[in-house]
């Protein structure tokens, strides 16, 4: 089995890199991660830099914030190219700019390194139960060789297209669910002000042609008030700004997406960047009272 380095131990990356280990894998990660002591006790070995981690590696993952850390992983000083070695993989499941997967690509193949965008998605209840659905931008031979690796992370999983390709959905993937989430606010927003019952009237829209995975899961975080993160307002304005980049590259406008920014930077702006995506509820229920 190939040897695996995996750097950005988050909310979903530590129960990812979880998954491996009991696959069989041997992991490397980063030491001064807070979440390494609990990797290094499941059996993976720590490493003090991105370097060394590469240098351990067979297959480099990383699953970190945005594009600006996942350069400084790969391209920074004791950074992870440094370490690579020629016929490596480099998997990136972070969610970042597409233009950032091509230029990594382009670097990486210079070396003889393969490289996949990888993006997830599925948040933190799909990363614990490994059923993420996993979009992939990179060569077919680089897919396969990556396949088993995916296969213990996630369960839907499909090679869209060149560099970039994976990077590019997963912005199309943000931009439906956040404006899914906005629409099922709005509507809970309206019932409740009306008097309706939510948990009844989310019951029957379940049955109907409104039925989705939003409206079942954050419906009711919405109904109990419970916006715990599973995937954090801060983090899916960063998905959305994406979005608006590349919508803005290719001369594609984007206005409702640009509609939910504009609240998700409403939320920001009064602290709650670190509560769940469905906080958007909370900023409906502020407006309609």
């Amino acid at each position: 089995m190939e040897k695996v380095g995996f750097i950005g131990l988050g909310i979903m990356g530590k129960a990812m890199a979880l998954h491996l280990l009991k696959a069989g894998y041997s992991l490397s990660v980063l030491e001064k991660n807070k979440a390494a002591q609990e990797l290094v006790e499941a059996g993976a070995q720590a490493f003090a830099t991105n370097k060394e981690i590469a240098e351990q590696s067979d297959v480099l993952i990383t699953m970190l914030p945005d594009s600006p850390e996942v350069e400084e992983v790969v391209l920074g000083e004791e950074g992870a190219m440094a370490g690579l070695r020629a016929g490596s993989l480099f998997i990136d499941m972070s969610t970042v700019a597409p233009a950032t997967a091509r230029k990594l690509d382009e670097l990486l193949r210079e070396k003889g390194i393969e490289a996949l965008d990888a993006p997830v998605s599925g948040g933190q209840v799909g990363a614990e139960a490994a059923t993420l659905s996993i979009m992939v931008g990179g060569s077919e031979s680089a897919f396969e060789r990556a396949r088993p690796l995916l296969e213990v992370m996630g369960k839907n999983i499909v090679h869209i297209g060149p560099a970039g390709a994976g990077q590019t959905t997963k912005a199309c993937n943000q931009m439906i669910v956040g404006m899914t989430i906005q629409a099922v606010a709005e509507a809970f927003a309206l019932a409740r002000k009306s008097g309706v019952d939510l948990a009844k009237m989310r019951e029957a829209l379940l049955g109907g042609f409104a039925q989705s995975r939003i409206l079942d899961l954050h419906g009711q975080r919405i109904i109990d008030q419970n916006f715990k993160p599973g995937f954090k307002v801060k983090l899916h304005r960063k998905d959305m700004n994406i979005a608006l980049q590349t919508g803005r590259e290719l001369s594609v406008p984007l206005y409702g997406s640009a509609q939910v920014a504009a609240q998700m930077d409403a939320l920001l702006a009064q602290g709650k960047g670190e509560l769940d995506h469905s906080a958007l509820a909370l900023l409906m229920q502020q407006l309609s009272n």
